[in-house]
């Protein structure tokens, strides 16, 4: 077997292939949009090469067919919530079921990150943001994967454990028939808050982006911002974010909360792309635009999606969430307007935003793990503290 470093745009598509080749066979399986992959090792799409380098490989075997890909990266402004140290990452793995195959994908990226000066790496994770690629699938592969999510045979666990990656913890997701009645202390809950007349609650409108990207950016700032290493977000990088969301956003599927028309909760969540996506076979050029637009019309999508979901620190614990999904739940489920929703994933450290989601009387979907591999197995091993 040989390792190849990707220096070239034949490589790169060459990395691109080898998910396809590994995958194709998988009835599961939906091909990643190109350009979401590619926009990754992009200095001019990635903010994320400001603080930080990536390196990528290609693997082939002894008749020079493509059997596997990694990229390894360091990222100044990684949150390793330790204190060993530097943390370094490798994502984008895919590898036939070969345990040689698979440690010779690691050991290259272990070796360019010591050179770098960590002392672990994380994986399969993303050089970037925690809302994509993140994670390897250790439950639910049979399950098509949501828009930018990994997705991975389960042999893949054995490829990691055997190597010496331990869980540093893991992420769940939620299910939910959206028919289901929710437990009861919901309705409780929702009258409380609705007895009120301070409340209201309003899904997101299309022609009022603005309004609802400053209202979406002062609960996040003051609900997430300073936690885990999170930052202040921009009322305009929002609106940009809104604004590329427009063409997939379904207004009634988004809830914001008001408390004397101050916002107090949001509840983001969009259409599972990937059912208009699969169609589209990785390629998203004008033509495959038009035919996004026409798949999304003539073809039903049948879940929902959540992405973000919070209330502002003085109004937690008060039923402010329940009111918040009870009128959602009036819209939503009369017609009904999707029959499925599923929960992006929470981390298993913290709980308390795990007890939220399994009182709604949901079902673990999937779990994907986010491993850790320690460069001194010397020294003691300390998985992801659990948040208070």
């Amino acid at each position: 077997m040989q390792l190849k470093e990707v220096l070239n745009k034949k490589d790169a598509a060459d990395f691109i292939r080898v998910n396809i080749e590994l995958n194709r066979n998988n009835p599961a399986y939906i091909r990643p949009l190109d350009k979401d992959v590619n926009e990754v090792f992009d200095p001019k799409k990635n903010k994320a090469f400001r603080s930080g380098d990536i390196k990528r490989w290609l693997l082939t075997d002894e008749d020079g067919k493509l059997c596997g890909r990694i990229a390894a990266f360091v990222n100044k402004k990684y949150k390793n919530m330790g204190d060993e140290g530097p943390i370094g990452g490798v994502g984008f793995f895919e590898c036939i079921n070969d345990q040689r195959a698979a440690d010779m994908l690691f050991d290259v990226s272990k070796h360019w990150l010591l050179q770098q000066g960590m002392t672990a790496m994380d994986g399969p994770i993303n050089f970037g943001e925690r809302d994509r690629w993140w994670g390897l699938v250790v439950k639910g592969h049979d399950i098509p994967p949501l828009y930018c999510m990994n997705f991975n045979p389960p042999y893949y666990v054995e490829l990691f454990e055997k190597y010496g990656f331990r869980n540093f913890f893991n992420q769940i997701c939620f299910g939910l028939n959206t028919a289901d009645k929710v437990q009861d202390k919901f309705y409780e809950r929702h009258a409380l808050c609705a007895a009120d007349p301070n409340f209201s609650a309003r899904h997101i409108r299309l022609n009022q982006l603005e309004k609802f990207a400053k209202d979406f950016t002062i609960v996040y700032n003051r609900a997430w911002a300073g936690h885990g290493g999170l930052k202040q977000m921009d009322e305009k990088i929002v609106l940009k974010m809104f604004k590329s969301m427009k063409p997939v956003m379904d207004e009634k599927i988004s809830w914001f909360v008001y408390y004397k028309d101050e916002p107090v909760g949001i509840w983001l969540n969009i259409p599972d792309l990937n059912q208009w996506f699969k169609h589209l076979n990785g390629q998203f050029s004008l033509w495959h635009k038009l035919k996004f637009l026409w798949v999304k019309r003539t073809r039903k999508c049948d879940k929902f999606v959540g992405i973000i979901f919070g209330v502002v620190p003085e109004w937690q614990g008060k039923g402010v969430d329940s009111y918040m999904i009870m009128e959602g739940a009036k819209v939503i489920q009369p017609k009904p307007l999707y029959d499925k929703y599923e929960m992006q994933w929470i981390g298993e450290f913290n709980p308390k935003m795990v007890n939220v989601a399994e009182s709604l009387g949901t079902f673990r979907s999937r779990i994907l793990t986010t491993y850790r591999f320690p460069f001194d197995a010397t020294k003691p091993y300390k998985p992801h503290p659990i948040l208070k």
